[in-house]
């Protein structure tokens, strides 16, 4: 494979592979936006650390992916890059949602 994408397009044809890559997709989606909120406001790690308490070497987990932060967390480093969170819940399509449905037995 010549790059990443083809590689990652590849894997993903595995539906087992696939269906755990989708289940991380909201842990992908915080890392992402806390990653381009901090660089579209020019600050590195350090400085974010500065500002929030929280120690470098706790956002590189983070924004890593090796620790996941709690919802305080979160609202502490938005609060110190001047936003707000915001927390959506979203239709899952249909497909996913007879399949989840029908392996629960929740109610």
């Amino acid at each position: 494979m010549s790059s990443y994408r083809e590689y990652k397009a590849q894997v993903l044809k595995d539906p087992q592979i696939k269906a755990e890559y989708d289940a991380l997709q909201p842990e992908f989606d915080i890392i992402q936006a806390l990653i381009d909120a901090r660089k579209q406001l020019h600050l590195t790690q350090k400085e974010l650390s500065g500002l929030t308490g929280i120690t470098q070497a706790d956002i590189s987990r983070i924004e890593s992916g090796t620790r996941n932060p709690s919802l305080n967390m979160i609202k502490k480093i938005a609060r110190a890059l001047n936003m707000q969170v915001k927390l959506e819940f979203v239709p899952m399509s249909e497909t996913s949602y007879v399949k989840e449905k029908k392996g629960s037995s929740h109610n």
